[in-house]
């Protein structure tokens, strides 16, 4: 509101109709950043759980239980996720190469069970899906295209839907999901940020705050009257 009445009173000015701009020492405000919305890790496992009730249906789900469970192993920007290349991944050493932001590359580590889905996936769902036409990318669709980033929130948003989860959900809320709960599993803040690939550790810190629950016990354990 304010700054739509500066811009008013600018353009008065311009006309010859004000002499002044009222607005001119009047500081804007600052305004905070939202906290992240997240899942608990029991949503996650309700949501993994379903996805891998349903992996071994069709190859199509093969693909997506193995997305779900790298992103969550990763906590990659679901443009990093879709756009990543098979050569990107290492499964020896648990290790995937990203591209980010500023074409800055990261290494980040994925644990067993994102190895053993990415494994069965690449046995036969990819290649059933690519019915010996070539791609680049990991993760492909029924036409031997690269998954979209809008096609892959609706499909978290249909496996939520089966789970029993009634939050919004998107590929994001996952990454925020992946911060929060190293963080309160005790991860040091600064590998959190190379994960994630954030350039400013401020960004990161946020997920500090989200966790209720740690920030009670720590309370708790601290205060002098807690």
């Amino acid at each position: 509101r304010l700054s739509a009445i500066r811009t008013f009173y600018r353009f008065l000015q311009r006309e010859g109709l004000a002499a002044t701009n009222p607005t001119t020492d009047i500081d804007l405000p600052k305004l905070g950043r939202p906290l992240p919305d997240i899942l608990s890790v029991a949503e996650v496992s309700l949501l993994l759980d379903s996805a891998s009730r349903q992996r071994k249906k069709s190859p199509i789900a093969t693909r997506n239980h193995a997305m779900l469970l790298l992103l969550y192993a990763t906590g990659l920007r679901v443009s990093e996720l879709v756009g990543l290349p098979v050569s990107a991944v290492n499964r020896n050493t648990g290790l995937v190469r990203v591209l980010g932001k500023g074409e800055k590359e990261r290494l980040v580590p994925f644990g067993e069970p994102a190895k053993e889905a990415l494994e069965e996936y690449l046995a036969a769902a990819r290649p059933h899906l690519l019915k010996k036409r070539a791609s680049s990318f990991l993760f492909v669709t029924a036409r031997a295209r690269p998954m979209t980033r809008t096609r892959f929130w609706q499909i978290i948003t249909d496996i939520a839907r089966l789970s029993g989860i009634r939050k919004k959900i998107s590929p994001h809320v996952l990454r925020h999901s992946f911060a929060t709960h190293l963080l309160s599993g005790g991860a040091d803040l600064r590998a959190v940020q190379m994960m994630l690939g954030h350039s400013d550790i401020a960004t990161t810190q946020i997920y500090t705050h989200v966790d209720t629950d740690r920030l009670k016990s720590i309370h708790q354990r601290f205060h002098p009257r807690g």
